[in-house]
Parts: structure tokens; sequence; C-alpha cells
């Protein structure tokens, strides 16, 4: 602990706050900058690079494996990728090019902010977080975890965003398998809690009809999705729980900071995340 003794408890509120700052930070790595990178050493398209870049410090992982770890991919989606994207680059290659493309797309972002004085010391507070949650169970995380951190402060930043990120997913998924709701099962659940039709998701609109109709049909079955194609209460509240349970599993990783430093960090990401999302649109 940062005073060598008993663990700091923070609030649910402001672990939830740092979810949606790293998250903000983290998939910046899925945008345009990176993408371009990929696409410069080989890969033939957006998802080449995403599998390529994000599965990376898995190693050589097959694609069951990469299946397995990042849960929420139809069946067979993986393999179009993995192992063909390690005929054209390296784990190693393309951990380089994702932490580089991911580097340059956040300092596009953020201008002057990648040159602020105070940029290092959030580094730093985010970093020590990052560095210090539990790894048991969290596959992804404790992958990225064994990379070497980066010393520029726009690319630490990054890093440790994507650290905090993929731990809490690594957490996330845990639940999701302990409720007994599938990775497709969880975008259905992900678009009806953003007010969406789960056929116009992003991530399960392009499955074949039938197929994306069954997962909905088993959740209705469940009682977890009425007639309409919306949320039942019982609906509403798993999804509310797996979201509360998600956050108290990621809590650990900020024990590390005082209640002070948690506060500082929130506010000196912030002003990032926000600069990054508006270049979202």
């Amino acid at each position: 602990m940062s005073d060598g003794s008993v663990a700091m408890v923070h609030p649910q509120q402001k672990v939830h706050r740092m979810f949606e700052l790293v998250e903000a930070i983290g998939t910046v790595t899925f945008s345009e900058v990176p993408n371009e990178a990929f696409l410069a050493v080989g890969m033939r398209n957006y998802w080449d690079g995403y599998f390529a870049g994000r599965a990376a410090p898995l190693g050589l992982a097959s694609a069951e494996v990469v299946h397995a770890v990042f849960y929420n991919f139809a069946d067979g989606e993986v393999a179009r990728h993995i192992p063909w994207v390690w005929g054209k680059l390296t784990p190693a290659e393309a951990i380089a090019v994702r932490e580089r493309g991911s580097a340059d797309a956040v300092r596009q972002r953020i201008g002057d902010l990648a040159e602020s004085p105070g940029l290092a010391r959030i580094a730093e507070l985010a970093t020590r977080a990052a560095v210090s949650a539990p790894m048991e169970g969290r596959v992804l995380y404790a992958g990225l975890r064994a990379l070497d951190i980066p010393e520029d402060p726009v690319a630490k930043v990054w890093h440790a965003a994507t650290l905090l990120r993929e731990h809490r997913g690594d957490g996330h998924n845990a639940i999701l398998v302990a409720h007994g709701i599938g990775g497709t099962e969880s975008h259905v659940l992900m678009a009806l809690a953003l007010g969406m039709e789960a056929e116009k998701f992003g991530r399960i609109h392009h499955l074949p009809k039938a197929q994306l109709a069954a997962v909905i049909d088993g959740l209705r079955d469940r009682g977890l999705v009425n007639a309409g194609g919306g949320f039942t209460d019982a609906g509403r509240e798993l999804r509310e729980r797996i979201e509360t349970l998600t956050d108290e599993m990621a809590a650990p990783a900020y024990d590390v900071l005082t209640a002070a430093e948690l506060d500082e960090l929130i506010a000196g990401l912030d002003p990032i995340a926000a600069a990054i999302a508006a270049g979202d649109h």
C-alpha cells in the first residue's frame, strides 16, 4: 500500500469513474491511426490489426485460446485472423506497432496536454495502480503485465489505461460466466442497456439473423428479455448486478492509492479522456 499498511478501499462511484476514463483512453487503440499502422505492416483489414495487437501479449496463442480469453466474439470470428496474422508479424512486433500507433493517436487527440508538465505524475499514478492489481484468473491482464512499461508519458498513460481496462474486462468475463451469460448474450444485454435494438448493435448486427434470434429467444426463455425485445425487470436487474460486481472486482487495482491520489488521478485523466472522446465526433 502507499503507506505500507492497510489497503485503501475506495467508493464504487470513483472506481466506476476510473473505468469510464480508462475505457476512453484504452480504446484509442482501435481507432484509425493504429489501424493504419497495422495495415502498413501487412494486415489485410481492421480486424487483422485488432486481433494481432490485442492478442499479442498472449504470445502465439491459438484461435481457440484467443476466442476463450476475448470471450464475446461469435464462433469462427477469431479464426479468420489468427493464426494468419502470425505469418506476417511476430507478437513482439505487433506489440510495438500497437504501442506506437496508440501513443501517436493519443498525442494527436490531446494536443497541448501531451506536453503538460503534470502528465508524468498522472502516468506514474496510473501505472502504480495498473501494476498492483491481482493477476490470478486474469489471463489477458497477466500477459500485459509481462510487457515493458513505456518511458514516454503519453505512451505510459495509454499503457496503464490498457492494463486497467483489460484487468476489469477479465473480471467482467468471469462474472458473465458465473451468471451463465455467453459472449453474444452479453452484447445483447449491452445493446438493450444502451437503448438499442440488439439487431442494430455494432458488434453483433452482422451475425446471421437466425443465429441472433436464437440468442435473444434464449434470453427471453430465461425471463431476461420481453416479447418486444427489451429488458424485463429481471433482465435489467441482472445487467446492473453484473456491472456492480465488475466494479467490485476491478477495485483492488486502486487500493495502492490514497484517496487524495485517486482524486488526483481522476482529475488528471479527465481532460485526456474528454479530448480523446471529442476526437471521435
